[in-house]
């Protein structure tokens, strides 16, 4: 790219620019609050990129290439913006994992802030979904994930936030590695003293609590699990979920679990339901509580270096398939030695008023139904089109491979026994606690205090199933 061409973005420095070692080449992107140039240092020898704060609502490029206020009104939040830059750019420097944007270093010049990265040759995920929309299916996502899991699973671990996921800030390298990019701290500040929200959030991926002027307190890692869970949505729909706010008024959100998507499995698609539910605390509570709705890991460090590091390998022959039956979203009552699939010739009739809390939501009807005893009540849980409740912990019991995830309520205090043996299981924070079982035949044990429940049951088909042991 020539310098006439580097232009052709309104303010970008021209292509041969020099700050001291490092010298422009062309412009990558560009954007409201910043553009992205590529570089070569001349001392090291190698190509990086150079990001340079540049809010074109605030400030123009002078003659002399240095940045002009538009206006002296301009000076405060110009200053917040690049101070805000400046902290994002020290953050980043921190962190040592090949999931984030890595800074070499950041300065300050022509009365603006730059940072100096590693640079990834890729292409965005926007961009990405726009030229090979064929490519994206669950076998793709599921190798997206665990990387980009542990990549914001490393900013969560060290007490931050990225509150800026979305398609255009995840990047894939040619190697596949996805990069998650900045944090948009500068458009952030600046949209925060404003009060210009709608340059701070982006439609669709910013759950409502991003919205409040009270909502700092609010935000967590579901905040960004909520953001992440809108990047699947869009992948997979090619569009994003309504937009937050809208949702609090009028909630047409549907379910993917409902239109279910040719291709996706439930599981997928049930955790990006959880994951864009408009209560925070309805949502998964850290990134191993939805890697695990999914039944992904959360990669770390070690694993992708080992992964990645010879990209040139020639590839292995790939492995046959292996066909695994539909899993079947099942319940069970304490009266029965057998479990059987959920569907509409064997769910008998509940009452208006529990079929109403199905129709919201499905752990109120599971609540609900676990207080009657002793009636063979088949809970509809493939009739409300949200599989049964996740994020509890979960034991193995045998080598075999595993057939099912069984679900049953768990009381603090309350202990598990299996075929004669205690399983160190709790519930999770929605009160149930889940085993994952081989084929087999078990008996099942729930000790409280003297009483026990039990429960038999054959397993001889996948499935999510929900057990509610009796006396």
């Amino acid at each position: 790219m020539s310098a006439n061409d580097n232009q052709k973005v309104p303010n970008a420095l021209p292509a041969g620019y020099r700050f001291n070692e490092f010298e422009i080449k062309d412009v990558i992107g560009g954007g409201g609050f910043g553009i992205v140039y590529r570089a070569w240092d001349h001392q090291l020898e190698r190509t990086i990129a150079i990001k340079e704060y540049m809010p074109v609502s605030l400030a123009i490029r002078a003659a002399d290439l240095t940045l002009e206020l538009r206006g002296e009104r301009f000076q405060k939040l110009f200053n917040a913006g690049r101070n805000s830059f400046i902290q994002e750019a020290r953050l980043l420097a921190r962190f040592n994992h090949p999931g984030l944007l890595h800074v070499l270093r950041f300065w300050e010049e022509n009365g603006t802030a730059y940072m100096g990265t590693l640079y990834y040759s890729g292409m965005t995920l926007k961009e990405w979904q726009l030229t090979s929309p064929e490519s994206v299916n669950e076998a793709w996502i599921r190798r997206l994930l665990p990387p980009l899991f542990g990549a914001i699973n490393t900013i969560h671990q060290a007490g931050y936030l990225h509150r800026d996921i979305s398609l255009d800030n995840i990047q894939i390298q040619e190697n596949q590695l996805p990069v998650l990019l900045d944090f948009g701290s500068a458009r952030k500040e600046i949209g925060n003293l404003s009060d210009e929200t709608e340059i701070m959030l982006k439609p669709g991926f910013a759950p409502i609590e991003q919205y409040s002027e009270e909502g700092e307190g609010e935000q967590g890692p579901w905040t960004d699990i909520y953001a992440l869970g809108a990047v699947l949505h869009n992948l997979i729909t090619g569009y994003a979920p309504p937009v937050s706010v809208v949702r609090c008024i009028e909630d047409n959100y549907q379910p993917l679990v409902e239109r279910k998507p040719a291709g996706y499995s439930l599981p997928l698609l049930h955790a990006i339901d959880c994951a864009l539910a408009m209560k925070p605390t309805d949502r998964p509570q850290t990134i191993d509580a939805f890697a695990s709705l999914i039944d992904l890991p959360v990669s770390d460090v070690e694993a992708l270096v080992a992964r990645y590091t010879s990209v040139s390998e020639t590839p292995a022959e790939p492995e046959p398939a292996i066909i695994i039956p539909e899993p079947q979203i099942m319940g069970v009552n304490h009266a029965a030695a057998a479990i059987e699939p959920l569907t509409p010739r064997n769910v008998r009739r509940l009452s208006p008023g529990l079929l109403a809390v199905a129709a919201v939501a499905l752990l109120a009807v599971i609540v609900a139904v676990w207080k009657v005893n002793h009636r063979e009540v088949a809970v509809p849980l493939a009739n409300s089109g949200t599989p049964a409740p996740a994020e509890a912990s979960k034991t193995v019991s045998n080598a075999a491979p595993v057939l099912a995830t069984l679900y049953l309520r768990l009381q603090s205090g309350e202990n598990i026994v299996l075929n004669g043996k205690a399983q160190n299981v709790k519930p999770a924070s929605n009160g149930f606690a889940s085993l994952s079982l081989a084929a087999g035949q078990y008996h099942i044990e729930v000790h409280s205090g003297s009483q026990v429940h039990s429960q038999t049951l054959t397993i001889d088909k996948p499935g999510t199933w929900l057990i509610n042991p009796g006396n």
